[in-house]
């Protein structure tokens, strides 16, 4: 008997759209690749430490708004071992998400080859991503500030995780 995937997408909806997106991709294995979350000084704004493949797959984020005229990026946060954005589709002319996020994956997958060959990255096991990836279609300009906030926070969340006790 073969197992059937669960469907991740919503049914009968058109994800080319104009909405806005929260969107989650996982590394393939939850593997840590993408740097590391620390505590600043005090005083000091928490947020992840960049290295160099959370400048690389910012960049490739960034570029998002180049490559697919139609999408805006409202907010995202690089974690060790996943990335949460908000991708906001203006044009129902354009591109549906499925070829958005697929266009980010193969892109930094190719410049995260490049970065362990040459010795700059980790090296995975397997591939970077997990096959798919979650989304969740925003419904209202609450649901929206709260996704922000979740991605906002998301460094604090994972300190709090990954913190030992004194």
């Amino acid at each position: 008997m073969l197992l059937q995937r669960k469907k991740l997408r919503l049914e009968n909806y058109d994800y080319s759209q104009c909405n806005a997106y929260f969107v989650t991709l996982c590394t393939h294995n939850r593997q840590q690749l993408f740097g590391t979350i620390e505590p600043l000084p005090v005083g000091a704004t928490l947020r992840g430490r960049p290295n160099n493949p959370d400048k690389m797959i910012e960049k490739w984020i960034n570029e998002l708004e180049n490559k697919f005229y139609e999408v805006r990026i409202d907010c995202f946060c690089i974690m060790p071992d996943h990335l949460h954005l908000i991708i906001v589709i203006q044009n129902r002319n354009g591109s549906g998400l499925e070829k958005i996020i697929s266009w980010l994956k193969t892109m930094t997958t190719n410049e995260y080859i490049r970065g362990v060959k040459s010795g700059l990255f980790l090296p995975f096991e397997n591939k970077v991503w997990q096959r798919s990836y979650y989304d969740h279609i925003i419904r209202d300009e609450q649901d929206l500030n709260e996704k922000r906030d979740y991605i906002l926070t998301n460094p604090i969340r994972w300190l709090e995780k990954t913190s030992c006790p004194d």
